[in-house]
């Protein structure tokens, strides 16, 4: 089947000893004697859901397959490069402690933390952490004061099937533009590695391994640096694997619909300062579809999702038009599904314009006239747990906050702004930081020097998106003393369903 909304790659050099197998494992050829692998590395990355989607991903098809891996004799480690705790539907109600509950029954030999991790703040990323039965890795990650997070770890050295293999955690160093970290710290990525990986060499290890949540452009630095001699990465929600003799990188798509095993074949010559290691890489990759379910995490996620149901199969309010929230639109125009969001922020502080960006809204449908609402459609839409504010903004600062949110222009962007009150029509071909041809607000002309009320999110509040300009004004309503921006938008559905919402002009692109 397709994967909607998300690239699916497969980038094969044509190295030693490679070999693939797209649908569960690759077959040997007839008369070949098979060699067994030194050791085995098994990927993971950007798991949100608990329950599997058209038969294929969650946590019952992946803990089948890391138990199946296991169960093969052969010495394995499991990575998981990042973003689980958020967001999903049940993040909303429990802020990712079932999420640790399932992990902890296959947990990973090490994982390294993504940025939607932080999605609930450091506190609670800490008190999750705190409950997990698996390692936590980040060596550019800090506290407040610069000093290393309690409980996590930056690098080690471990044995696999007689091979040192050095191990080091690389989070994205952007996380504090994309989620909510408070006064976290985080490193560049490859500054980080250029002091680890070579600490860890010099202390022995014959491989170099980075578990990595990072981008690809990061991930074609590190591969370039040779830092590393293989790169596990997560956060594009790519299925790529590369390998051209002297490096190997792997993603594994995400939600566990595919699931990576990089066998390695390593041989060992020389003693001490002569020691040299020679190795080739083939990989097999876990079409999770094939992979019957775990019963034991299928009846956790049953349990969680008996309970999920309760929670969400609630009805909202009708819609009398369509309503869309596809990732195409909301990210690049003016979308009925971001008008509802924008004008629910507004109503709830009667403001005069309200903005929010089109990445916060993450359903991906088309919701047809006469469409039931319910509690787990805007959950599904909105699963960030993203407070409400309010702030007092002159003209010219709205113009920079919109700027900003144009900044990306023609190109799909989870900063393009969702808007309420107000009109803007945007030069395409103009330079960045010049787009905006003209605002109204109310029908009238932005007046620069006037001082209005706007209604957005805690996210952009905090710089997300580079909104750095929404707290510059005089805060009238914090983060802290907002209230849950989904349920604001259930009271705005409620209070005047049935719904009648069109994209109507407010952002015009010529």
């Amino acid at each position: 089947m397709s994967l909607p909304n998300r690239r699916q790659t497969l980038s094969l050099g044509l190295g030693a000893g490679l070999a693939t197998g797209l649908a569960g494992e690759a077959h040997a050829a007839p008369n070949i004697l098979v060699q067994e692998p030194t050791f085995t590395l098994l990927l993971v990355n950007d798991v949100y859901r608990m329950g599997e989607v058209d038969g294929r991903g969650g946590f019952a098809r992946l803990t089948a397959v890391v138990r199946a891996e296991r169960s093969r004799g052969v010495p394995m480690l499991y990575a998981h490069a990042g973003d689980s705790l958020s967001p999903s539907l049940m993040s909303g109600f429990d802020r990712g402690a079932h999420i640790v509950e399932l992990l902890n029954l296959a947990p990973p030999d090490i994982f390294v933390p993504g940025n939607h991790e932080f999605d609930f703040g450091p506190a609670v990323f800490a008190q999750r952490m705190g409950e997990a039965n698996f390692p936590v890795f980040a060596a550019n990650l800090r506290d407040e004061q610069g000093r290393p997070m309690k409980g996590l770890r930056d690098s080690t050295l471990v044995t696999l099937g007689g091979i040192r293999v050095g191990l080091v955690g690389i989070t994205l160093s952007t996380t504090s533009e994309k989620s909510s970290p408070g006064d976290l710290r985080f490193e560049p990525e490859l500054a980080a590695l250029r002091r680890e990986a070579p600490a860890l060499r010099e202390a022995g290890a014959d491989l170099v391994v980075c578990v990595a949540h990072t981008g690809r452009i990061l991930d074609d630095a590190i591969l370039a640096s040779g830092l590393v001699d293989i790169l596990l990465s997560g956060h594009d929600h790519d299925l790529v694997v590369r390998y051209d003799g002297q490096r190997a990188m792997v993603e594994s798509s995400f939600d566990a619909r595919f699931v990576t095993a990089m066998d390695v074949f390593a041989t060992v010559s020389g003693e001490g300062k002569t020691r040299l290691v020679a190795w080739r890489a083939s990989f097999r990759i876990h079409d999770t579809s094939t992979v019957p379910p775990d019963a034991e995490a299928g009846a956790i996620v049953s349990r969680l999702e008996d309970r999920l149901s309760r929670e969400l199969d609630i009805p909202v309010g009708a819609t009398q038009a369509n309503l869309d929230s596809r990732v195409a639109t909301v990210r690049a125009r003016e979308a009925s599904f971001g008008n509802l969001v924008a004008d629910a922020l507004r109503a709830s502080f009667k403001a005069d314009i309200a903005v929010t960006n089109g990445g916060g809204i993450r359903g991906d449908k088309l919701y047809p006239a006469g469409t039931v609402l319910t509690r787990r459609d805007i959950l599904s839409e909105l699963p960030f747990g993203n407070t409400t504010v309010l702030v007092s903004l002159n003209g010219a600062q709205i113009r920079s906050l919109l700027e900003a949110g144009f900044s990306e222009l023609g190109r799909p962007s989870g900063r393009f702004p969702q808007v309420s009150g107000l009109v803007v029509t945007v030069d395409a071909s103009a330079p960045t930081g010049r787009r905006i041809s003209a605002i109204e607000v109310g029908g009238v002309p932005l007046d620069e020097a006037r001082d209005y009320t706007v209604a957005s999110n805690s996210f952009l509040f905090d710089g997300g998106n580079n909104y750095v300009v929404l707290s510059q004004g005089r805060t009238l309503v914090s983060p802290s003393d907002g209230k849950l921006m989904a349920s604001e938008v259930m009271t705005y559905i409620r209070d005047t369903a049935p719904l009648n919402v069109e994209a109507q002009g407010r952002i015009v692109v010529r």
